[in-house]
């Protein structure tokens, strides 16, 4: 059984690694081994593979807090506090015949076995694109795809319903040979998978039309997905068994789903939280008034203070994002952005030049209290 990569490796961060940086990494390794841009490398499938089960650990902080304490055996649920690690990973190890396997290549003629002709369908990833809107209610997208499907000529066999395979002479159906050879010891037995029929102990005579034996063909397909409310940017979502169908009946591949967030033209995310910046007068700003602020639900009425400062900040609760787990919604944050005309009527530089004339004796004491601080230094 091969050992396992350690998970920080295969998505190549650190053990101190962010949430956010290994969001970043596994998205760009996951584009460079795509089945879909690897469609003839074997070894690009297995390392996308590699790549989504370690993301898969890293990216759940529950995991990854138990994977970071107990590693591979603790994430297989082999390890029990107090009492050490157990044999469960050597499940697969039959009996005698199975460590004879394991260094001869040979097992007892009574445990001889056929093996599989079935091989599990690929992983697929797409991209979907939603607004911030989209996003916060939740939606459903209808995502359109090629992938490999059951082949329904032959149902996924491999071969057409009137030819079924037949027993492979070579091996007698056992999937495997069994040979002799002499040594100083005398004759001695090994036994060794079948080149015939791989091991299947069948061979197919009469391959399908339709999928030339691989039980599966290319097709166009629509599904939809439903993508959650408050789900982030970047998010991945797996649907299990969407994937490519598996070789002659094998178990299919899954779906994996890369949710983007366009940018907003004035709202801006943080968390569960919306900012939002809104024009506010200065005479709004130096008297107080009731506004009208946009919000993803549509507007808002905004009371406002009288002396409100150029990036005041105020919130609307319940009006930003919903939490993806707990659906508690977050608060909108309106930064006020007060602004100065720059052309005046007369009439209005009149009435300003008048309020300055009443406001004088503030201002001018005020300034004085400065400059005599600064003489002072």
């Amino acid at each position: 059984m091969p050992v396992k990569r350690d998970y920080y490796e295969v998505l190549g961060v650190s053990r101190n690694a962010t949430a956010d940086e290994i969001k970043k990494a596994y998205r760009r390794l996951a584009r460079q081994y795509h089945p879909d841009v690897n469609s003839n490398n074997k070894e690009a499938e297995e390392i996308f593979k590699e790549i989504n089960e370690a993301y898969e650990v890293l990216s759940d902080p529950r995991k990854r807090e138990t994977y970071d304490r107990f590693g591979h055996q603790g994430l297989s649920g082999t390890y029990a506090p107090g009492t050490g690690f157990g044999f469960e990973g050597f499940g697969d190890v039959g009996g005698f015949g199975d460590i004879f396997d394991m260094f001869f290549g040979t097992g007892t003629r009574s445990e001889t076995r056929r093996r599989s002709s079935s091989e599990p369908g690929a992983d697929l990833q797409y991209e979907i694109e939603i607004t911030l809107e989209e996003a916060a209610a939740g939606v459903e997208k209808q995502l359109r795809m090629a992938r490999l499907e059951r082949c329904e000529a032959c149902h996924g066999a491999g071969f057409p319903p009137d030819s079924p395979p037949v027993t492979c002479n070579e091996c007698r159906g056992t999937g495997q040979v069994e040979y002799r050879r002499a040594t100083i010891l005398g004759y001695v037995s090994s036994v060794s998978t079948c080149t015939r029929c791989r091991g299947t102990g069948q061979v197919i005579t009469n391959v399908c039309r339709e999928c030339g034996g691989q039980g599966r063909v290319r097709r166009s397909t629509e599904r939809t997905i439903r993508i959650p409310a408050g789900i982030e940017n970047g998010t991945t979502l797996r649907i299990r068994g969407e994937g490519d169908a598996g070789v002659r009946g094998g178990p299919p591949g899954d779906l994996y789903v890369l949710v983007y967030i366009k940018p907003h033209e004035i709202f801006r995310r943080q968390g569960d939280n919306i900012v939002v910046e809104v024009p506010v007068t200065y005479i709004q700003a130096a008297l107080g008034a009731t506004i009208e602020v946009p919000t993803l639900d549509g507007t808002a009425k905004l009371r406002i203070p009288p002396g409100t400062q150029p990036g005041d900040v105020f919130e609307l609760e319940g009006r930003g994002m919903p939490n993806v787990n707990t659906g508690r919604r977050g608060a909108q944050q309106v930064i006020a952005k007060v602004t100065i005309p720059k052309n005046l009527t007369e009439k209005e530089r009149e009435l300003l030049e008048q309020l300055a004339a009443l406001s004088g004796t503030r201002f001018t004491s005020g300034l004085n209290r400065l400059f005599r601080k600064q003489r002072r230094k």
